[in-house]
């Protein structure tokens, strides 16, 4: 047989593996592809106060109007509403989110968000497990990453297989500096017993304090890592890249309710960072 016969053959044979090769990751990425919002008809918000938009509205109590996630309230421009913007005219949304909930929580929730048929389901959890009275009262990070993979287990076995999407923490440390320089700050928080494992002592910079500060960051970045993990272990799971915990909010953003919770712009921040890192748009 000729050498240019051979390289011919092989050329051709070649060619036609590529073929199937661009055919094969073509259907995979098909496969993948989540579907249109027109067919997302339920959507459901599981976590803490975050997701409840709690200290956006005239009382210390939750808001989900304004939630950054399932919200209602045009200047948030939720997931929601951009969903429904989208083509997905007959979402229904659910806030199954619980002011104060850790991630111990969070298999209910996703339970719950199961039974709704949710075929959209936004995650942000952890602030509460590194938010303790203590440093040493902070969820271990191995039982927060449990906790998480179990919900994200019950959702991908649920029959609506539901797109999930899941926020990183916001960075504890710099809702901190922003505001203990203020007074009326530094009062509310000792009245309202807010996350004294990062805000107790608030004016100390005794090494004490500062490393215990540092050690309760140091939590969240972990929680961070170990949803980035779990999320990437799951199916039709997107993670925000660190987007949140990456963002440094502003003072505007914050509530004066309790200067710490997102305010209402706090919350449209929010949205307005996430949605591109969903399966919608990124």
């Amino acid at each position: 047989m000729h050498t240019s016969t051979r390289a011919r053959r092989a050329l051709a044979a070649f060619a036609a593996s590529a073929l199937l090769l661009a055919g094969t990751l073509a259907s995979a990425s098909a496969a993948n592809a989540a579907p249109p919002p027109a067919q997302i008809v339920r959507m459901a918000a599981l976590g803490d106060s975050i997701s409840q938009a709690a200290m956006t509205c005239s009382s210390l109590t939750a808001c989900p109007a304004n939630s950054w996630s399932t919200g209602s309230t045009t200047t948030v421009n939720s997931h929601y509403l951009r969903l429904r913007a989208a083509g997905a005219t007959a979402l229904v949304p659910y806030n199954d989110a619980v002011s104060g909930a850790a991630s111990a929580a969070l298999p209910a929730q996703a339970q719950k968000a199961v039974a709704q048929g949710a075929q959209y389901v936004t995650i942000e959890i952890g602030a509460n497990d590194a938010c303790t009275t203590t440093v040493a009262g902070m969820t271990a990070t191995a039982t927060f990453k449990a906790n998480v993979l179990a919900a994200l287990a019950s959702l991908a076995a649920g029959p609506s297989s539901p797109e999930i999407f899941v926020a990183s923490i916001p960075n504890l440390q710099r809702m901190y500096d922003l505001n203990k320089g203020s007074s009326t700050a530094r009062f509310i928080w000792a009245i309202l017993g807010t996350c004294k494992s990062m805000l107790a002592n608030p004016t100390s910079t005794a090494t004490a304090d500062v490393q215990r500060r540092a050690a309760v960051q140091q939590r969240v970045n972990e929680f961070n890592q170990a949803l980035s993990e779990a999320c990437a272990a799951t199916a039709k799971c997107r993670y925000d890249g660190g987007a949140v915990a990456n963002y440094a909010f502003v003072k505007s953003e914050i509530s004066t309710r309790d200067y710490f919770h997102p305010s209402l712009s706090g919350q449209a921040a929010l949205a307005a960072l996430t949605w591109p890192k969903t399966q919608w748009v990124s």
